[in-house]
């Protein structure tokens, strides 16, 4: 059994306790919560390989090519190269919260 505690404001406390006190299989609500969480990452996976896409076929590589090298120094602090590297760092750690949940 999972018992934690969540330090959040007084308004927020009162509209949970009435979810809470409403819900009478807490298995399947939790596992909605977590079936959520999985949706919006696949989501969010999905939104940045389209945006990587972009950069991929704009520059003629694959993004991994592209983060190796610019964290190597092998590139410039161009504009396109900085938001490149954040939108394959938010892939890789949308990637690695979906696998945990999975």
């Amino acid at each position: 059994m999972l018992d934690f505690q969540l330090s959040v404001q007084p308004q927020t406390e009162r509209r949970l306790k009435k979810i809470l006190s409403q819900v009478q299989n807490t298995e399947a609500f939790a596992l909605n919560i977590i079936a959520y969480q999985v949706s919006e990452l696949q989501k969010g996976i999905l939104n940045l390989r389209l945006e990587l896409d972009d950069f991929e076929r704009k520059y003629n590589m694959t993004s991994a090519e592209f983060h190796q090298s610019f964290s190597d120094g092998r590139l410039e602090d161009e504009v396109d190269f900085m938001i490149w590297a954040g939108l394959y760092e938010m892939l890789c750690q949308n990637q690695v919260q979906l696998s945990e949940l999975r």
